[in-house]
């Protein structure tokens, strides 16, 4: 009788893939997690339960089959769980990397709840598809049947590529317009090398053009070539422009040199670490090193800003978010590696003003949880009398971002928002009001996650194929 290769999570205990030491890591960009070997990603894969109601499964947005490709690379069958991971994740690789598996999968796994610890879920997906790439398992897209329809994306982020490779698979022919010089949206600008190396993500789009994807760089929607235009070229439109634009701060001195906004600071640094000449980090604008910087937030923007801080050689990290720990918005586990790394987090506090022009200091009220707000969380109030000053040569607000006014931007008025300036569109299939405009990602949905752009993207492109294949069936009658 053969023996069973799965639910040993009573027999062997969770293990992460060996986290770099913190002295070592916070002196380059690399990822900070090594790569599990065969043998040790098996054996982790080996403690799912194979549940028959895998909550795993119901709580990723993509429904990824997580038993099915934790049992194949149990047994392994690594290019088999490769291809059920894949078919339904545009991006497994990056996923594995950056999605926070402990709000999500590993947050909901069955075993967790029962004391033994979740299975390392992100790690083996990282590992299978690290493992599929090394292998040539991951191949362009090569659909069966070119077809004339054509649809342009506006974006070239996460939800953008998602519906891009969908739409190429289906022989669709595909153009996707982006602002910047290199694709991949946050993923390649937003996002640090320590926890998502940029060569994953070129690879990704390197294989999208091999596949027949078309990018036009640096182009401005609205300045380069107008929204109508691209409408006019295309028998559909997907807009999957994100969200860029920052909250803003309040108090006096808000102003002064010295206070910089996050996209800013980490697409710098993004662009540092490409070999690209940068004259913000070189004038010093932009540029940690040797100062004391204080990032404003509670977000996973806000860690990065902080741990890429510690990178550049700051003199002092410190990050003031106005709740406690326990209520931040960002991933827990990136909290823990901030701390490691040397970060100081000022929980309950936040800036009433900022001294200086350059900023020397930011005025600090320290606050205390009161009633729950309309969400339910804890509404942060001040404590009178308990201000005080936190030296500063470099403020970065990290507060979270907003949807750019795009009717105003693209000169199309009839574009219709909601009142949070978000794209109003279809929740399944991102169809907007106007023919055949969609939308999809952090454009529709606010400042979200990555997987959750990935998953519009994919089911927006299903839409768009349903669509022009009701209109060719029509026009056959």
């Amino acid at each position: 009788m053969a023996k069973q290769p799965m639910l040993k999570f009573v027999s062997i205990e969770r293990d992460m893939p060996e986290k770099r030491a913190a002295g070592a890591r916070n002196q380059d960009f690399d990822e900070i997690y090594a790569e599990f070997a065969k043998a040790k990603a098996a054996e982790q894969a080996s403690r799912c339960s194979q549940c028959g109601v895998p909550y795993c499964q119901n709580h990723c947005p993509l429904h990824n089959n997580i038993p099915d490709w934790l049992n194949l690379t149990a047994t392994g069958r690594l290019e088999e769980a490769y291809q059920v991971s894949q078919a339904t994740n545009t991006f497994p690789e990056i996923c594995g990397r950056i999605c926070p598996q402990d709000r999500l999968c590993e947050g909901n796994c069955v075993i967790e709840s029962s004391g033994h610890g979740t299975v390392t879920i992100g790690a083996v997906e990282k590992y299978i598809t690290d493992t599929a790439w090394e292998n040539g398992w991951v191949m362009p897209v090569s659909p069966a049947r070119e077809r004339s329809e054509s649809v342009g994306i506006i974006g070239a982020g996460p939800g953008g590529l998602a519906a891009a490779e969908r739409l190429r698979t289906e022989g669709v022919q595909v153009t996707v317009y982006d602002r910047y010089d290199r694709a991949g949206g946050l993923l390649t600008y937003g996002i640090p090398g320590f926890k998502l190396e940029k060569d994953v993500v070129m690879r990704r789009i390197d294989q999208l053009e091999q596949g027949g994807v078309k990018f036009v760089q640096n182009c401005n929607v609205g300045e380069d070539l107008s929204f109508d235009d691209i409408r006019s070229k295309h028998d559909a439109v997907v807009i999957a422009t994100g969200v860029y634009k920052t909250r803003d701060l309040q108090g006096p001195g808000a102003g002064a040199k010295g206070i910089e906004r996050a996209i800013d600071y980490l697409t710098a640094s993004n662009r540092l670490n490409f070999g690209d000449t940068v004259p913000e980090i070189e004038s010093g604008q932009l540029d940690a090193k040797g100062k004391k910087v204080v990032v404003i937030g509670g977000g996973d923007t806000a860690m990065d800003c902080v741990r890429t801080a510690i990178r550049q050689g700051a003199e002092s990290v410190k990050c003031l978010y106005r709740r406690d720990r326990a209520n931040m918005p960002g991933s827990q586990r990136e909290v823990q590696n901030a701390e490691e790394e040397g970060v100081i987090f000022e929980w309950l506090a936040a800036p009433a003003g900022f001294h200086g022009d350059p900023v020397n200091a930011v005025a600090v009220q320290k606050m205390r949880l009161g009633a729950p707000d309309a969400s339910g969380r804890q509404s942060p109030e001040v404590i009178e009398g308990a201000d005080y000053n936190e030296a500063a040569d470099l403020v970065i607000k990290a507060l979270g971002f907003e949807p750019e006014d795009l009717p105003t931007l693209w000169g199309c008025e009839e574009l219709p928002v909601t009142r949070w300036g978000t794209v109003k569109a279809a929740f399944t299939t991102g169809e907007t009001e106007l023919e055949g405009v969609y939308a999809v990602g952090d454009i529709v949905r606010g400042a979200s996650l990555v997987v959750w752009a990935i998953k519009d993207g994919r089911d927006c492109a299903d839409a768009i194929i349903k669509k022009l294949d009701a209109v060719n069936q029509i026009a056959a009658e």
